[in-house]
């Protein structure tokens, strides 16, 4: 593995750089056993496993030599000072809440990298022209609240107080759920970060799909964060009796909703980065002897250019029409759902880019199809992300798995770019 070329090179040991992807998949593994439920990695923001997990990130980032405290979210914030004090800041990390019956790698690799990577610096006693801050933000997944990226929201000065109100499954409001945790819901608006005195965002991911094993990859540099428009399309047709409606008389709401996403998948296929997704469909009353007369479908359509997601849905919506015309059918098309595509800041990315080089690994780009903490910096503070392959693209599931050798070239790259952006700032 090369060594990095770098003015502070001669401060960082040869031990600097050794060990990483064991010594972060070790305290991943010690992450995991703190979960909601016994048998599974389930941790839901604010709940019991979250507070005990940030008690166990907040008492590593004090152990690696830094100041630590919870925020008014229920981040926790971990502070490396530069040399100066009038020095700006690198945020770093990820989130370490999860889904219920979670992998132990989605969010909380990104979180403990930061951590391992800092201490390193910390223990060669090495201070560079700007602070960084560790952040393992709790509210990434959205499971127990409606909304998702509290967190990241209020760094970027974007947390609406109306999220406050919003109740979880017990009528719980994330108003009472932060104060029960020890936060002061009040204060978030001063976790705002000044965008001025704010470098970036940089967070470490496991890719959560298969483009990088295929390509036989380690590590990958995301571009963009893929916009992502969701909603519902409802069919109406006429329900009847399966033995007595002849079939050329049937407004069948099922068949005709099969045509339709076959329609959306032709459509999705014309264009290179754009997905789209029917992952429910429900049939109203569905029996085995009745022809359906109601079906709705779930639709996702994600690309990393707002231009042509939009132009994709148009172009979904009229076949979707057309199709209903033919098969004498009545449709509803709702897409409330609509989250901007986030493109990654292009210096961070170039520098990104230079450290995987360092690492005499070849570069691949890629946009990443699921939302991030860094998606809530979009258009406010610069940021990137480094995807690091996972097997089989499996997330969401306890067989998610990244292995020790890509971590550690994951880590590398990291503390490769930290060092090398200290020459430019």
């Amino acid at each position: 593995m090369a060594r990095v070329i770098t003015a502070l090179d001669n401060r960082l040991s040869p031990e600097a750089w050794n060990g990483l992807g064991a010594e972060i998949d070790a305290r991943l593994k010690e992450l995991a056993a703190i979960s909601d439920e016994e048998g599974k990695l389930t941790r839901l923001y604010l709940g019991p496993a979250h507070k005990r997990a940030v008690e166990r990130v907040m008492s590593w980032l004090v152990e690696a030599g830094l100041e630590a405290r919870v925020d008014a979210t229920g981040s926790v914030v971990g502070r490396y000072a530069g040399a100066s004090t009038e020095a700006r800041v690198l945020l770093l990390g990820s989130h370490i809440d999860t889904v219920r019956d979670a992998g132990l790698f989605d969010g909380n690799l990104g979180v403990v990298t930061a951590l391992v990577v800092v201490q390193r610096l910390a223990r060669a006693g090495i201070r560079l022209p700007f602070s960084i801050e560790v952040v393992a933000f709790g509210d990434e997944e959205g499971v127990r609240f409606a909304s998702a990226l509290g967190g990241s929201r209020a760094l970027a000065g974007r947390f609406d107080p109306k999220l406050l109100d919003e109740r979880d499954s017990d009528g719980i409001s994330r108003r009472e759920a932060l104060i029960a945790f020890g936060c002061r819901p009040e204060a978030i608006s001063a976790e705002a970060r000044d965008p001025v005195a704010t470098l970036g965002y940089i967070e470490v991911h496991i890719e959560q799909g298969p483009v990088l094993e295929r390509k036989e990859l380690a590590v990958g540099v995301v571009t963009a964060i893929n916009g992502a428009s969701r909603g519902r399309v409802l069919v109406r047709g006429e329900s009847g009796h399966a033995g007595t409606v002849p079939m050329m008389m049937r407004r069948d709401a099922l068949v005709a909703a099969a045509e339709m996403i076959i329609a959306i998948e032709e459509r999705a296929r014309k264009d290179r980065d754009l997905v789209a997704t029917v992952g429910r469909l429900d049939v109203a009353n569905g029996a085995v002897n009745t022809v359906p007369g109601e079906v709705s479908f779930t639709l996702d359509v994600r690309s990393p250019s707002d231009a042509a997601r939009y132009r994709a849905i148009e172009d979904i919506k009229q076949a979707c029409a057309d199709i209903a015309i033919g098969r004498r059918v009545e449709i509803g098309v709702e897409m409330p759902y609509d989250a901007v595509a986030v493109v990654s800041d292009e210096r961070l990315v170039t520098g990104l880019k230079a450290a995987v080089e360092r690492q005499n690994l070849p570069v691949h780009l890629l946009p990443s199809g699921a939302g991030h903490d860094a998606m809530a910096f979009g258009g406010q503070i610069p940021s990137a992300m480094l995807f690091v392959r996972c097997r089989g693209g499996v997330s969401h599931n306890p067989a998610e798995f990244a292995s020790v050798a890509d971590i550690d070239v994951a880590a590398r790259v990291l503390l490769d770019f930290v060092v090398n952006l200290s020459n430019s700032v």
